[in-house]
């Protein structure tokens, strides 16, 4: 199937994770926007390279050609144009599809959950990229995920080198995807197939080689602004200016330290037109499992100025970066976490349980939980007339639920309630 029926502990630990990542989008001044599950097939093909297949298609009563959305970066950027806005800062969590093969134990499924923030509108140079990678920064800080590296390229500086390598840019995209699985495969294996089934000489795929395993910092950006053939190259000169002043931001953000500079890094996606970033994770520190979960990239995006002019009747384009987190991927290794050290998850929120200890008393539970509701307190009672003290209170530990409302013959001729800590059984009267 590729989807999967969570347990509520794996939806309360998922729902937690959300709260963090969204909070942190809520802090950076993003508004939350909603796009329809349903696309036309048209708005969706030509924007995802060799990934189209992966759409599913469907065909309505009305004879419509339809889609679910693939990402909620297309969705968003016909929004903009349908409705003629040129200037937003949004979030959007939301479930894209994908007819893909599921590795479950991997966090890639067929249905999942994406996390967009995104920044739309004409700025100055790189100052709303760098916030998308401080962004994704704090996230993965705050999760306390392990170790992590957020590689940066720029989809100019890739077209400069492969200008300058000899490839015709008919080969400029399909060599991108080729370029992308160097983090997956060695260099010998992504050369055969660009010479293989991308149809390029072994001296262009060579001279490709020398430039695509480089990665390091401003250094190398100062060091390929020097380069011969690069410096000649009109595109290539603009991507590492702008890498420049990426850098320098990301200095004064104090997070220069964990990005690196990776020419290497390509991106599948037919839309990017500049900066692109993949976040990945160097470690999955584990001793209690012999297999550690490998996750790949937990978070990716980058810009794309010429999508939403795709959209719009007369063209206009309206510049946009952005970044998607990969929140199940990150769930797969914060559950695997939490089983391995047999943690429990509280799969409930509620603050107390009102409970009896004598029978006929359910009445005095029904009368003063509404009360507990009605003050906005989240409160529960186990759904039978006349349980045992000891099965409610076992509930509470059960469940996490931390503290329990007794009223018994006593409380109720005293008109009191004994408010019992489950945790330490300290009780109090009031």
């Amino acid at each position: 199937q590729g989807t999967r029926d969570h347990p509520p502990a794996h939806v309360a630990l998922r729902d937690r994770l959300l709260a963090a990542v969204v909070a942190c989008f809520k802090r950076h001044g993003a508004a939350a926007i909603d796009t329809p599950v349903l696309e036309l097939q048209e708005t969706l093909t030509g924007k995802y390279g060799e990934d189209v297949k992966l759409i599913y298609k469907l065909e309505d009563q009305g004879g419509e050609l339809l889609a679910l959305r693939y990402d909620l970066t297309v969705p968003f950027a016909r929004y903009l144009a349908m409705n003629k806005i040129t200037n937003m800062k949004r979030y959007h969590v939301a479930k894209v599809y994908r007819r893909d093969n599921p590795a479950t134990t991997r966090g890639r499924y067929r249905e999942f959950y994406q996390c967009d923030f995104d920044i739309a509108g004409q700025f100055d140079p790189m100052i709303p990229d760098a916030e998308c990678l401080k962004v994704v920064h704090e996230i993965l800080s705050d999760l306390q995920l392990g170790d992590f590296l957020i590689k940066v390229n720029d989809r100019r500086i890739l077209s400069g080198v492969f200008a300058v390598c000899g490839i015709p840019e008919s080969k400029f995209l399909t060599t991108c995807s080729t370029v992308d699985k160097l983090d997956k495969m060695p260099w010998e294996d992504v050369k055969s197939e660009m010479v293989g089934e991308k149809g390029l000489s072994p001296e262009a795929a060579d001279r490709i080689g020398e430039y695509v395993q480089l990665h390091g910092g401003l250094d190398l950006v100062e060091r390929l602004l020097q380069d011969a053939k690069l410096s000649q190259n009109k595109l290539a000169k603009e991507g590492l200016g702008d890498m420049k002043l990426l850098f320098e931001y990301l200095t004064l953000f104090g997070i220069a330290g964990k990005i690196s500079f990776d020419l290497s890094l390509a991106r599948g996606l037919d839309y990017y037109t500049g900066v692109i970033f993949e976040a990945v994770l160097l470690q999955q520190e584990n001793e209690h499992v012999e297999e550690p979960v490998s996750v790949g990239s937990v978070a990716g995006g980058g810009r794309y100025d010429g999508l939403v002019g795709m959209f719009d009747p007369k063209g206009r384009k309206v510049p946009c970066v952005g970044v998607s987190i990969g929140i199940e991927r990150i769930f797969s290794i914060l559950k695997q976490r939490v089983e391995a050290a047999g943690e429990k998850v509280r799969t409930t929120e509620t603050e107390v349980l009102v409970a009896t200890p004598q029978k006929h008393s359910v009445a005095a539970r029904l009368k003063l939980i509404s009360e507990l509701w009605d003050a906005g307190i989240k409160a529960e009672m186990l759904y039978k007339k006349d349980p045992k003290l000891l099965k409610q209170l076992q509930y509470c530990e059960d469940t996490g639920i931390p503290l329990a409302a007794i009223v018994g013959e006593q409380e109720l001729a005293a008109g009191v309630v004994k408010l019992r800590d489950v945790a330490t059984r300290e009780e109090v009267r009031m």
